[in-house]
């Protein structure tokens, strides 16, 4: 009997730890977050990239042309705009050097592709190219080019400061920009809170409205993460810092499903600093408009 009932003892014991094994095997699964969607194929994007690239130190119009949007546009490493008409015009003088350390994030029909490269007059830039998928194909919607330093500094552009308070009323109340659709405005929200946060000194409400991935790049600086640019605005609180931002003289504005790019025209406030180009790109995620990255290039 005794060796009987050690050996159902050991029985179900294994029975036990049997089947905590296969209960914490299911329950396993509920505890760990959800999977993350599989991003769509890069590979056309990346190949719209290059060809385009290739296009346009090569001179061939006609291939460029073809890779185009319509509203298409390029802001030099001077801070100065090409239409596409211009664009186009005058090949020879926007070619670039092939790009170096080059990624690309999928936001729906928009795409960015970031990286290095040299500029047609040798100098080092940041740069950003906007692609959007039109009647099933990838079209270049904006190229933005920012001077690299080689001192630069890890900061954030720097918005003017004055020693009183600052009433932002363009952009934080109004911008010259007529909405055409909900889609539009949501994002115009989205942008006028952060700008609302900025000159508040509130982190946390900037911080909603700003993806992970967030960076933000300026003439001759340092490129700023989101968790650095956090850092910054809770030190202008801890300092009762007051800030500007910069006020916006141009928008244009373009939604594709849940991608949009804004490009700008702004200065700040009082001529207290160059005027400057800005592009955003935004993403919405889980019903909300979320700033994915920002370059600010100065107007030479």
């Amino acid at each position: 009997m005794g060796a009987a009932l050690r050996a159902a003892v050991r029985w179900s014991g294994l029975v036990v730890i049997v089947a905590g094994a296969l209960a914490f095997a299911f329950a396993l699964p509920k505890a760990q977050p959800k999977a993350q969607p599989i991003a769509i194929d890069d590979a056309p994007v990346l190949a719209a990239d290059k060809a385009l690239g290739d296009a346009v130190r090569g001179g061939d119009k006609a291939a460029v042309r073809r890779l185009l949007a319509l509203q298409f546009s390029f802001v030099d490493a001077d801070g100065k705009t090409h239409t596409r008409k211009d664009f186009l015009g005058d090949l020879k003088n926007v070619a670039a050097a092939p790009a170096s350390d080059v990624n690309v994030r999928s936001y729906g029909l928009i795409a960015t592709v970031t990286g290095r490269h040299k500029s047609v007059h040798d100098a080092d830039v940041f740069f950003l190219d906007v692609w959007v998928k039109q009647k099933g194909a990838w079209r270049a919607l904006l190229m933005q080019d920012v001077p690299i330093a080689a001192d630069a500094v890890a900061a954030v552009p720097a918005p003017p400061t004055t020693p009183q308070f600052h009433e932002c009323k363009n952009p934080c109340q109004t911008i010259p920009y007529r909405v055409r659709s909900p889609a539009e405005q949501d994002v115009v929200n989205a942008f006028q809170a952060t700008m609302k946060a900025v000159v508040a000194d509130d982190a946390g409400k900037w911080g909603k409205y700003v993806a992970d991935e967030f960076v933000v790049y300026a003439t001759g600086r340092a490129p700023v993460t989101r968790s650095e640019r956090i850092a910054t605005i809770e030190r202008q609180k801890e300092n009762d810092t007051a800030v500007a931002v910069g006020e916006v003289q141009t928008m244009r504005l373009s939604v594709y499903s849940d991608g949009a790019l804004m490009i700008a025209s702004e200065a700040p406030p009082d001529g207290s600093g160059p005027p400057y180009r800005a592009a955003r790109v935004w993403v919405r995620r889980n019903g909300q408009w979320l700033m994915a990255i920002s370059l600010h290039t100065e107007v030479k």
